[in-house]
């Protein structure tokens, strides 16, 4: 794939009119889009419909979560707004993920199947967190775990941070998406001792698409910033 296509740009934001104009600008630049809750619950279907009317692939970033039955019913739905990427959490078990890709297979054999992607251990737990909630073990073995009942269950991939990318296309082999949030390019890396991962970092790790918001959306001029970034991965 072209370096372009690796980035898709999080739209998060209730303002239509700006996710647009943004869209508009980045077409052409950029792989797609990401939109996530605040989005969708404020926009809905008929904002997600409005992204996908620039032409632009969309990630549907809502991080299904219940019964398989709940969830397969929801994956149907979603499948008219033809997102390129929907994703589910891995903690659901195998049975809601094996229903959401038969969900996602679609009534007729023209239909394009989205990618069907999971998350594993949310960034915001810490092991201590993930202890009081039963799970033994630290959160890197927790994600490796998930990611490979994940994959067990027929799903396309997962999202993950840059840092587990690396141990994670070692155990679940290159075919096996891996989308990668919390990007940094260089030029945007502020110098406040946290560590950053660069698109070049994240790719050399593993990722196959990165999710990036903020260097791009709240640059002066996002085009340019995303060719940068597009022009990092092609060194």
């Amino acid at each position: 794939m072209k370096p372009s296509d690796r980035i898709f740009v999080a739209l998060d934001t209730t303002d239509l009119d700006r996710a647009l104009a943004l869209g508009r600008g980045l077409k052409g630049f950029i792989g797609g889009v990401k939109v996530g809750k605040e989005f969708f619950t404020a926009l809905g279907p008929a904002g997600v419909g409005a992204l996908g009317e620039l032409g632009l692939p969309v990630f549907l970033d809502l991080k299904f979560h219940d019964i398989p039955a709940t969830v397969a019913g929801a994956v149907r739905a979603a499948l008219a707004l033809k997102p390129f990427i929907i994703n589910v959490h891995a903690s659901g078990g195998a049975a809601m993920m094996r229903a959401a890709v038969e969900a996602a297979d679609g009534p007729a054999p023209a239909f394009n199947k989205p990618l069907v992607v999971a998350v594993t251990v949310l960034t915001s737990l810490a092991d201590e967190d993930l202890a009081a909630t039963g799970v033994a073990g630290d959160a890197a073995a927790q994600v490796l775990r998930l990611a490979g009942l994940a994959k067990r269950s027929g799903l396309d991939g997962v999202v993950c941070s840059a840092h587990e990318a690396e141990a994670l296309r070692a155990a679940l082999g290159d075919d096996f998406k891996l989308v990668v949030p919390g990007i940094r390019p260089q030029w945007a890396a502020a110098d406040d001792q946290k560590r950053i991962v660069t698109p070049a970092e994240a790719v050399a790790k593993g990722a196959d698409y990165l999710v990036i918001g903020r260097p791009i959306t709240a640059a002066d001029d996002p085009a340019d910033a995303a060719r940068r970034i597009a022009a990092e991965l092609d060194a």
